[in-house]
């Protein structure tokens, strides 16, 4: 069941790729996300050292009364992936020129997973194209 998902992915990106990966978060992150509270417009993951992170994903506490004041909602969070999965990714990453984007954080056997993409930009023709499918697509669902 997808609790939170990149509603702007499709738009900008075509997914080449996908990856499903934990991550690591606090319990009210974990109760904020069930709520589907977050937003993973503008997120991206990145490697370092050998480790991925996801970068700007905002998960808001899920009590903001009792979180502590220096939490922050746009945090670094922490993805666990095998060491043999990021230097596939990172060399992928590099030889395709991809991007890793999050798709969407959803619950597997009550543990909540973070769907990476592997993604190649859009051109603007190919933008134009998926305005025009949509728009058919309307105008057939509007027409019955």
């Amino acid at each position: 069941m997808r609790l939170i998902e990149n509603k702007k992915l499709g738009m900008v990106y075509t997914v080449e790729e996908t990856i499903s990966t934990g991550m690591e978060l606090f319990g009210f992150e974990v109760k904020s996300i069930r709520m589907k509270l977050g937003s993973l417009d503008g997120a991206r993951i990145i490697i370092r050292g050998g480790e991925a992170f996801l970068v700007g994903a905002f998960i808001p506490p899920y009590q903001a009364a009792n979180t502590t004041p220096s939490y922050d909602p746009y945090r670094t969070r922490k993805l666990l992936v095998t060491k043999k999965e990021i230097f596939r990714l990172a060399a992928v990453e590099q030889e395709k020129r991809l991007t890793l984007i999050p798709i969407s954080l959803y619950l597997n056997n009550n543990l909540i997973k973070c769907s990476l993409g592997l993604c190649k930009k859009k051109q603007a023709g190919d933008k134009r194209e998926n305005i025009k499918k949509d728009i058919a697509r309307r105008e057939l669902r509007n027409s019955d």
